[in-house]
């Protein structure tokens, strides 16, 4: 069995039915916030299965299927960026976690909620937050390629609702060349406005980049 199953093989003698839950999107620029929570059957071991940002695309896109095909419960849910620009974005996570694993209990009833993360959330479930909970126990990494996966997907169609980001490429996160494009396109309805202070803060530095890159257009 992998440590990552052994961890919560664990939990599930103290307390009975665990269940993982992980978000993926607090970093980026726009977008949602999207979490998932993922039940286990007792006694699986998915080969391969980690923290979502330690795998590749291909990877997280084949253990995704995978995940989807032998949990006994998934939710994902998701916080939209005007919900995170009204509460902040932990407690837009959270509530994006408390949604999922709202979503697993259609199916199932945990006994425990193992959280990423050191924060935690009343899910009206016994629930325990976990430092670094994706890179050790299965439930939880389950959960954070789901969200990944899922984030990743629908950036893919903010490319086409939203051209001249490069959402595809970026998934919202705050490269160099993300923060150019708002810089010279203006924010899109999608991005987070209380994520947008480097517009100021960082004028004159963007300016220079702007310059630099209109020079490098064919006349």
């Amino acid at each position: 069995m992998s440590e990552l199953a052994v961890f919560d093989a664990g939990y599930a003698a103290q307390y009975g039915i665990v269940c993982g839950t992980d978000e993926a999107g607090r970093g980026p620029l726009a977008g949602p916030v999207v979490a998932a929570a993922v039940v286990l059957p007792e006694g699986l071991v998915i080969e391969g299965l980690n923290d979502s940002k330690k795998l590749t695309e291909k990877k997280r896109e084949a253990l995704y299927d995978e995940i989807l095909e032998k949990a006994v419960a998934y939710g994902i849910a998701h916080a939209t960026h005007e919900e995170i620009d009204e509460m902040n974005i932990l407690a837009a996570s959270l509530m994006a976690m408390r949604r999922a694993v709202t979503i697993v209990r259609e199916t199932v009833t945990p006994d425990v909620i193992l959280v990423d993360g050191n924060r935690n959330t009343d899910f009206g479930i016994p629930s325990i937050p976990v430092v670094k909970g994706d890179a050790l126990s299965q439930s939880i990494a389950a959960a954070s390629v789901l969200a990944k996966v899922t984030r990743d997907r629908m950036c893919a169609d903010y490319e086409t609702d939203y051209p001249g980001y490069n959402f595809a490429k970026h998934k919202g996160y705050p490269t160099p060349e993300h923060k150019l494009a708002v810089y010279m396109n203006g924010p899109c309805p999608i991005h987070r406005k209380s994520f947008l202070r480097f517009l100021e803060r960082d004028k004159d530095k963007l300016e220079a980049a702007k310059q630099k890159f209109l020079e490098k257009q064919p006349k």
